[in-house]
């Protein structure tokens, strides 16, 4: 926290300017104690009593972030950095505003301001890549990743930013490195071995840590339909379901795995009696949530709400969702425990053409092979009424190619 000052045009009291004092003090007080709700009304008192203080005005902007309030933080940091632009605290803690808010441009003109204060601060650099990354800058986002390595080379976020860049960019033996170095650092080993994984080409875990999918998709919830629709041109979701809604059979009970912002629920529910999803993103399920389509929607994994569930389904759904689940005996054993007799398990996967029954890739997705997926269903008791390969969405203009399976209970199987 900022020392308090005395620059300011207003002209209180004394009694005024000892009492802001009083208040400002007993503000920190509250601060360094966690006790921010305090903190802000005591900053706020200090203020009524001498404005325009920018030591003040940073606290309380400080404070409102540590309470969550993004927008109500900036002005009260935009004030302080404008009656002390020499405030680097505040410029770094106006960006980290800005990019709660997703204001990445108004974020990065910040940065700047701290970083011309600051050109050796490592953790302004990593923000300023971040930024960049945003706005799709990624040559000058690659370089202020190297400059907050050059500052300090122990920042193990800054070598795990740099090789999922370098990931992207396809320098796979530089981002191998780079995740190797963020590993010897202390990053997240379950998280960082999944990374090194992809781009080693090595087989890698079975399935992704659940905290990589389920940040991917809660910072991809804003704009995840149009960023699906109209950038991918995704569709998997209308291929998957064209079939089902050309024969008309209606189902008592669905349920959509990954459900994502409901893309699947929207399509299907003329022919639903009711429809139950479920994804590991909050932010995902209140965009379905939304929609009033779904009776339940399940914060959890698939895997194991399968695997718990007590409730049966006539149909099950999983539109390119088992990119992000990697090995799928579990999921298919426990399919065909809830699905009704007379059911059908509909599903994709992105199509692997190494041979192997599955592999992680570079995209830090799973691809599946087709003689996998076959005997999977052998294996449990399923029968495979159709099976097609077709795209699933582009990338970089080229198609993704997707294997679209349907299933149904074999009566003489397990």
């Amino acid at each position: 926290m900022h020392s308090d000052t005395r620059n300011t045009a207003a002209q209180p009291t004394d009694a005024d300017l000892e009492q802001a004092r009083r208040h400002f003090i007993e503000g920190n007080v509250h601060f360094e104690a966690g006790r921010f709700a305090e903190a802000r009304s005591c900053f706020e008192a200090a203020l009524a009593l001498a404005p325009g203080r920018a030591s003040v005005l940073a606290n309380l902007g400080v404070t409102h972030i540590r309470l969550g309030q993004w927008a109500e933080a900036i002005p009260a940091l935009q004030q302080a950095t404008a009656a002390d632009r020499g405030q680097s605290d505040a410029w770094l803690n106006l960006a980290i505003a800005h990019m709660a808010l997703a204001q990445w441009q108004a974020a990065a003109v910040s940065l700047a301001r701290a970083l011309e204060l600051e050109p050796g601060h490592a953790g302004l650099w990593l923000m300023c890549g971040q930024c960049r990354l945003r706005l799709g800058l990624v040559e000058s986002a690659l370089q202020a990743f190297d400059r907050a390595v050059e500052a300090d080379p122990d920042l193990a976020a800054a070598w795990s930013e740099r090789g999922s860049l370098l990931r992207e960019l396809h320098r796979l033996d530089e981002a191998a490195l780079c995740f190797e170095k963020a590993l010897a650092l202390g990053a997240d080993p379950a998280l960082h071995g999944y990374y090194l994984a992809s781009v080693r080409g090595s087989p890698g875990p079975t399935a992704p840590p659940r905290q990589y999918v389920e940040a991917l998709f809660d910072d991809y919830a804003g704009d995840f339909q149009a960023h699906l629709l109209e950038k991918l041109q995704y569709q998997a979701h209308e291929s998957l379901l064209r079939p089902l809604l050309q024969a008309g059979r209606r189902y008592p009970v669905v349920l959509d795995l990954g459900c994502g912002s409901g893309l699947c629920g929207q399509l299907i529910q003329p022919l639903a009696g009711a429809i139950d999803g479920v994804d590991v993103s909050k932010a995902m399920l209140e965009h379905a949530r939304g929609l009033a389509v779904y009776r339940e929607l399940v914060h959890a994994d698939l895997v194991s709400h399968l695997g718990e569930t007590p409730r049966r389904a006539d149909l099950v759904l999983a539109a390119d969702v088992f990119i992000y689940v990697g090995e799928l005996s579990a999921v298919f054993q426990s399919v065909r425990r809830i699905l009704e007799p007379a059911g059908c398990f509909a599903f994709t996967v992105e199509l692997s053409q190494e041979g192997q029954d599955f592999r992680l890739l570079h995209s830090l997705r799973y691809a599946h092979s087709e003689a996998y997926v076959r005997r999977l269903a052998q294996a449990h008791g399923f029968m495979v009424r159709n099976a097609f390969a077709a795209p699933l969405r582009y990338d970089q203009r080229q198609p993704v190619q997707g294997l679209y399976v349907y299933l149904e209970p074999d009566s003489g199987g397990a």
